[in-house]
């Protein structure tokens, strides 16, 4: 089974070898039929702690690493800077 992999932006870098990414996705809203913006934070596992806060990443399911953590850091797409 292949294994999802999703492109946020970090959120929090404060965790020793944990990154924290907001992904966004747009939907249409049932009622309204307007596009809503809807967001989730996700636990990733950066091993050399390379992704900054606000970077643009994509990260990777995996097995479980922790209780939260099931995703681990595979690229950085843009910087911060």
């Amino acid at each position: 089974m292949p294994r999802r992999v999703l492109k946020g932006t970090v959120v929090s870098d404060k965790g020793d070898k944990t990154i924290i990414v907001s992904v966004s996705r747009r939907l249409m809203h049932p009622v309204y039929k307007k596009y809503v913006t809807r967001s989730k934070k996700y636990a990733a596992h950066d091993e050399q702690n390379l992704a900054k806060m606000g970077d643009e990443v994509e990260i990777q399911e995996c097995r479980p690493i922790s209780k939260t953590k099931t995703w681990t850091f595979t690229q950085k797409l843009a910087s911060a800077e």
